[in-house]
C-alpha cells in the first residue's frame, strides 16, 4: 500500500496518494500502536504529501 501511495505521490496524483496514506496510517496505528516505527513512517509519508501540496498546517499537525 505504501509503495503504491508513493508512486501516486511521485506522479502528482495527490488525492489517491493521500487516501492510501491515510488508510495505511489508520491501520498501522490500530494494529501496531501510535509509537511503532511503521506508524511513525506512515505519518511522515502523509505529512510529506501534505507539504508537497502546500498544506503546511496539516503537515505540521502530523510532524
Amino acid at each position: 500500500m505504501a509503495n503504491l501511495a508513493s508512486t501516486y505521490r511521485d506522479q502528482g496524483r495527490w488525492k489517491e496518494a493521500e487516501e492510501l496514506q491515510a488508510r495505511e496510517l489508520d491501520i498501522c496505528a490500530r494494529v501496531l500502536g501510535d509509537e511503532h516505527p511503521d506508524t511513525l513512517t506512515s505519518m511522515a509519508n502523509l505529512a510529506s504529501t501534505y507539504r508537497n501540496q502546500g498544506r503546511w498546517k496539516e503537515a505540521e499537525e502530523l510532524q
